[in-house]
């Protein structure tokens, strides 16, 4: 919740509202940091009955918990309305092989942000649309001593590396998977790119420590006017923008269309950080469940609390709804737009069963290539060949 969906409070309430609503049903419900969420669940499935009965699924798990059987097909509970009023790009997230195992819940993606303020003081009236004109800035703000380091990233040892990584990726011109499913990503676009990211570390552009952050960093330092840029999620607009979140930039907080390499010749790219929400295949209050889950991801519950997450209704976002939607606070009044703006440009990472394993590879690669430890070339090359295994 610290960086996706409502706020603590934002939910409680909405599961008080369910509550009220159900006197026949009671929902009590645990709050997991994302890093420990996904082992809470497998570890909770493995008893009988399970010790959940709802839980937030990440994009990334899906085709997981499907294979594994974690998962209840409620394919044929979804109403067809439903199923219509939401993106599609919405389904792809808790779809599996054309079965639905979750209902969309959260739509999010990274964004770009920068400091108004600085780029004024540097020089520069719009801020930059491509990765190349992002490090000629950087190299101005710099020089000119505004700050020491312009850009912040999410480069730990964590999901959040390969989240930006992927959004550079992409960006220029390359994938991480093949059309068979093979691992693309440690091709010369792929060597390139990581080499571009250990090169504004060398340069002085980029904030060293970001190796060793995730997006809570980033938000601090960027909220602290410790840098120009930064990517991050929807969430971050509003505590940077809220002094009541110590924020020393109230006011100067910018969002733009995620820039992308012009070598690469692609507009823009970005990260989908979409979640649904699953309901355990052995629970034994499915239908209770379901109840509750389809409360949850309704249109109306969605706008009523869109300060901080955007709706997966695609209807939310059309005609007098629309603007109703942006209208709700100064947080949606600037992301609607820009959500509407940036979708188009979002990337999927590869839905398959062994990403877990997958991704813990590219996460250690990347670490290795952004602390010296090996080559960009080398570095990749070995994720691509744990990838290669796992695929077998």
């Amino acid at each position: 919740m610290e960086q996706a969906g409502p706020t603590v409070e934002e939910m409680n309430a909405i599961v008080e509202e369910f509550n009220q609503a159900n006197p026949n049903v009671k929902v009590m419900i645990d709050y997991v940091a994302y890093d420990a969420l996904h082992d809470k669940i497998t570890t909770a499935l493995a008893s009988t009955p399970p010790a959940y009965d709802v839980f937030l699924v990440d994009d990334i798990w899906f085709a997981e918990f499907a294979d594994k059987g974690y998962l209840l097909d409620i394919t044929d509970r979804v109403p067809a309305g439903t199923k219509e009023g939401i993106f599609t790009a919405a389904w792809e997230v808790s779809e599996v092989a054309g079965t639905v195992y979750g209902m969309p819940w959260l739509l999010d993606q990274k964004y770009f942000f920068y400091n108004e303020d600085i780029l004024t003081q540097a020089g520069f009236s719009t801020p930059p649309k491509t990765w190349e004109e992002l490090i000629e800035q950087s190299k101005v703000i710099k020089e000119k001593g505004i700050v020491e380091y312009p850009i912040v990233w999410s480069w730990g040892q964590y999901e959040a590396a390969i989240c930006d990584w992927v959004t550079l990726l992409f960006g220029n011109g390359g994938t991480l998977v093949d059309d068979q499913g093979n691992p693309s990503f440690n091709n010369e676009i792929g060597v390139k790119t990581l080499d571009w990211m250990l090169q504004t570390i060398d340069d002085g552009i980029t904030n060293p420590a970001s190796v060793s952050y995730v997006e809570e960093d980033v938000r601090n330092v960027f909220s602290q006017g410790q840098a120009a840029f930064a990517l991050n999620w929807n969430y971050m607009y509003d505590l940077a923008n809220n002094q009541a979140d110590q924020s020393q930039i109230t006011g100067k907080v910018k969002v733009a269309l995620m820039p992308a390499f012009a070598e690469g010749g692609m507009d823009s790219a970005t990260i989908d950080g979409s979640m649904g929400i699953g309901i355990a295949a052995t629970s034994p209050n499915a239908d209770a469940a379901w109840g509750y889950v389809e409360y949850l991801t309704s249109k109306d519950v969605q706008d009523r609390y869109s300060a901080h997450m955007l709706p997966v209704w695609e209807t939310s976002f059309e005609g007098e709804s629309g603007e109703k939607l942006a209208s709700t606070s100064p947080v949606t009044e600037v992301m609607v737009p820009m959500f509407q703006e940036q979708f188009p440009y979002s990337h999927v990472r590869p839905k398959v069963p062994f990403y877990p394993e997958a991704s813990k590879a590219l996460q250690l690669a990347l670490q290795k290539a952004l602390t010296k430890q090996a080559s960009s070339a080398d570095a990749l090359n070995e994720a691509a060949a744990t990838w290669t295994e796992l695929m077998k």
